[in-house]
């Protein structure tokens, strides 16, 4: 598969943040295939940068996003369903057994449909401007949510909150979002970026090994259970407490001044 040349998806780095900006903002900011890919290629190397440590996911424009370009996407569709992760990248929705290591952090704004709950449901942490509209709106095109909205909004936000939206496509305010825990902030219009920009740099100035360590144990809850996260709890900890961080945060404890983590 070659890599897309198309600026779909633009990219800066911001210390130990990555921000990741949706950027067809004359179109709403919906997906076609070269964002698609690009956006799993910028996930790639959030995940393989050991300098990286918090991934910022935004959009440019009014918009979020007004979800998948069905004519551009749509005929690419095969039997198997669509194929749009790169070898270098990975997927942003995590449907295909591959997880990110490292947290998301997202900030919405405008019109956020379909995919873009979706990629809020496999992030960690958003943030909704307050005249943020959401929908997941695939019954009414006649297709099901494929990007973890079935398995994963049930699991958020509780059964019958899930198909009230999942079921009718209606759409729904962030006053709505904030309720059901979909998002956990909303700021007003036009912070969003500035105030999810503050958050992943407080998580990016922790530990990143014990970062990722906590996110992959509350993961592995998740997916495979309590006992599965809890047999891994105490080798976690003893791996942790072996690194230069653990080290460092205890120094800092002690004397009481700010720590600097290496990431090692």
């Amino acid at each position: 598969m070659t890599e897309p040349t198309v600026n779909r998806i633009v990219t800066e780095r911001r210390g130990h943040v990555l921000l990741i900006g949706f950027n067809r903002p004359e179109k709403r900011n919906a997906a076609d295939f070269a964002l698609l890919q690009q956006l799993s290629l910028a996930y790639g190397e959030l995940d393989r940068d050991p300098q990286l440590r918090v991934g910022l996911v935004h959009a440019l424009g009014d918009h979020f996003t007004a979800g998948l370009d069905l004519a551009d996407v749509g005929p690419r569709l095969g039997p198997d369903g669509l194929d749009m992760v790169p070898d270098s990248g990975i997927n942003p929705w995590q449907v295909d057994g591959t997880s990110l290591s490292k947290p998301v952090v997202m900030a919405v704004q405008g019109t956020c449909l379909t995919l873009g709950i979706e990629l809020i449901l496999a992030s960690d942490i958003a943030v909704a401007a307050e005249s943020t509209v959401f929908g997941q709106i695939e019954v009414s095109r006649g297709i099901l949510p494929f990007g973890g909205a079935t398995i994963r909004l049930p699991r958020a936000i509780g059964w019958g909150n899930a198909m009230r939206w999942l079921l009718t496509g209606d759409t729904f305010d962030a006053a709505e979002a904030l309720r059901i825990g979909l998002v956990q902030e909303i700021v007003p219009d036009g912070t969003q970026f500035e105030h999810a920009l503050a958050l992943a740099e407080r998580i990016a100035a922790q530990a990143p090994l014990a970062v990722q360590a906590t996110l992959a144990s509350a993961r592995t809850a998740v997916r495979h259970g309590d006992a599965a996260a809890e047999a891994e709890l105490q080798p976690a900890l003893a791996r942790l407490a072996a690194t230069k961080d653990a080290r460092i945060g205890m120094e800092s404890f002690l004397s009481r001044t700010p720590a600097v983590f290496e990431g090692r």
